[in-house]
């Protein structure tokens, strides 16, 4: 059996050029949840920056590696330290990506942390954060634009 890696989706009412520009601003909706923090950029290729949540439990820096105006944002971990595993590096080496597409009148996020399988000792309470920034969060954030 094939890998799988996580995957969310949620639909939503703002355009996507809207859901682009929050996905950019990742302070705007990566947070309010486990007391987070953040250094650098997350608006262009090439652009750099740390995430740091829990108490520093998580701990990752990701690159900006793919951006498709209005359709795609992709970033590449670079670092991660998460120390509420055995394998604290588990998250090197993934992606994370959001998908952007129009459905009638609405606008479809898909979501997908390329290389984050169910057999990683994270994968559940991962799974499960993940779920509550793009489902709770993302959705909180493009409610206020």
């Amino acid at each position: 059996m094939e890998n799988q890696s996580f995957t969310t989706a949620i639909v939503v009412k703002q355009s996507a050029a809207d859901v682009f520009k929050t996905l950019l601003n990742v302070r705007a909706w990566w947070s309010g949840l486990y007391d987070e923090s953040f250094e650098g950029n997350s608006e262009k290729v090439g652009d750099e920056f740390s995430f740091l949540a829990g108490g520093g439990a998580h701990y990752t820096k990701q690159k900006m590696v793919e951006l498709v105006q209005n359709r795609k944002v992709v970033w590449l971990v670079t670092e991660a330290n998460l120390s509420f595993v055995n394998k604290t590096e588990e998250w090197n080496g993934t992606k994370i990506a959001f998908e952007i597409s129009q459905e009638l009148d609405k606008t479809k996020i898909v979501f997908t942390h390329l290389g984050l399988v169910p057999e990683f000792e994270c994968y559940d309470s991962c799974a499960q954060a993940w779920t509550q920034y793009v489902q709770e969060r993302l959705g909180d954030a493009l409610a206020q634009t």
